[in-house]
């Protein structure tokens, strides 16, 4: 029974951890490419846009309506009384007069008495009304052309967006990439420091009991080894909360899950780093890159520009003559009969007082798009000076590179002469640990220059379009 319980704890863990999924820098950056809200969002913006120039072009077709009504009301809306005395001129009042006494003998009385008075006639209590009528717009000032061209430069804007987007989504990537390696690197050179602190502990150890060393010495290597340890407590969490980060911009999860016995945590997903950063190849001389003209930014600019030349035509557009035919087929029982007809119509729309405030408007849209075309020339300098700061930059991130390396090799040299001077009893511990955090250090920085590097280069290329 006891082995059988064991068993069943074991199959346990065993199902509650699975194998974490790994990822590359490419694997992660198509996965945010997918995934990412930017990216949904500016693939959303994309197929409004592309609907929104459909809607545009439906404008050239005629405009086709249906309307039906029935009513009844609580008494006729029209109404008219007609009096036979006031319709009469005198010289046929005299002619009736000479003929009633004829009349008198061939109609009856009532009727006779009712040709003098009023007649009251009233209609349109209820009924029913309805119709199709189709309008073609024939000249409109050349709204529909224009408002055409407006929705298919949007179209265009939203597509650029969205390769702004990409290549903001990849960059983030990267940089949390080289975040992630930069503390993979600190890591190793914690992993070498402790190494080397373990060895100068055992070392001390067997000169104090042998009486050559003092216990003085020995504390201070413990106390190095504590704050080795914080650091790496320190770097465990930042590599925790990066990877969250990272995994929640890529679409990869964001919980982690407890790993057994408390030690951290394990995540759905891992990062394949290189095993050191020689492993990785920097890139040859950078190249030009795009001229300024084919950066996404600057088409962006210029569809700007090109949106403001259209809305001041649109402006204009809008006070010139409408001019529209239509036919249509109705039918009406107004008069208690049904009528049925068809017929054609033209309509003209003559803005006049428009033109008041009209001028104004279009005044306004000039000014707009004179400020686009300053705007454009202005952040196409911007554009080139971003450019020649990145290059700038990259330069001083390879000299940067370079001196660390340096550093690192004369600190390295100076941790071997001050072991050996420890060993022969010519320099103190303290001497030996500071000599072994310079070491670590140099590291260190050798490892931000590195990441610099990149991120400069990543810089570059994202100012030159590659």
């Amino acid at each position: 029974m006891k082995y059988t319980f064991s068993l069943l704890i074991i199959l346990f863990i065993g199902c509650s951890y699975t194998t974490a999924q790994t990822y590359t820098l490419e694997q992660l950056k198509d996965s945010a490419l997918q995934n990412n809200i930017a990216m949904r969002k500016g693939r959303l913006k994309m197929a409004a846009a592309k609907e929104q120039r459909k809607e545009a072009f439906t404008k050239y077709f005629p405009n086709i309506s249906a309307v039906g009504m029935t009513f009844r009301a609580n008494r006729e809306m029209a109404e008219m009384t007609i009096d036979p005395q006031e319709m009469l001129s005198p010289e046929t009042k005299a002619a009736l007069a000479e003929l009633a006494p004829m009349m008198a003998q061939i109609l009856p009385p009532e009727v006779l008495a009712g040709f003098g008075n009023p007649v009251t006639m009233s209609m349109m209590k209820k009924g029913t009304i309805a119709g199709v009528n189709a309008i073609q717009p024939v000249f409109t000032g050349g709204q529909i052309i224009l408002g055409n061209k407006l929705a298919r430069i949007g179209e265009e804007v939203s597509h650029l967006q969205l390769q702004l987007s990409e290549k903001d989504v990849e960059a983030q990537v990267e940089q949390y990439y080289w975040q992630l390696l930069s503390m993979h690197e600190k890591m190793r050179t914690l992993d070498a420091v402790e190494a080397m602190l373990g060895n100068i502990e055992h070392d001390v150890q067997t000169a104090v009991r042998a009486g050559v060393a003092l216990n003085n010495d020995l504390l201070q290597v413990q106390l190095r080894q504590n704050d080795i340890k914080s650091q790496r407590l320190k770097l465990n969490n930042g590599q925790a909360l990066v990877k969250m980060l990272l995994g929640q911009f890529c679409g990869l999860g964001l919980t982690p899950s407890p790993s057994p016995m408390g030690e951290g945590s394990n995540y759905l997903f891992e990062i394949v780093m290189p095993d050191s950063q020689q492993d990785i190849l920097l890139p040859s001389p950078f190249g030009e890159g795009a001229g300024v003209r084919l950066l996404p930014e600057y088409q962006l600019l210029e569809k700007n520009v090109e949106a403001a030349k259209l809305q001041r035509k649109m402006e204009i557009a809008k006070n010139m003559p409408n001019i529209a035919v239509g036919a249509g087929y109705n039918y009406h029982n107004l008069l208690d009969n049904d009528r049925h007809f068809g017929m054609i119509f033209a309509s003209v729309n003559v803005p006049i007082s428009g033109w008041w405030g009209g001028a104004h408007a279009i005044r306004k849209k000039k000014f707009e798009e004179q400020e686009a075309r300053e705007q454009l020339t202005d952040n196409a300098q911007q554009l080139q000076i971003r450019i020649q700061k990145a290059a700038n930059d990259i330069s001083e991130a390879q000299s940067q590179l370079a001196l660390a390396q340096q550093s690192v090799e004369q600190a390295t040299e100076n941790l071997r002469i001050q072991r050996n001077t420890y060993r022969a009893g010519t320099s103190t511990m303290s001497d030996l640990l500071e000599a072994q955090l310079m070491h670590q250090q140099t590291l260190d920085q050798r490892t931000d220059a590195f990441v610099a590097l990149q991120n400069a280069l990543l810089a570059y290329r994202q100012a030159t379009g590659q």
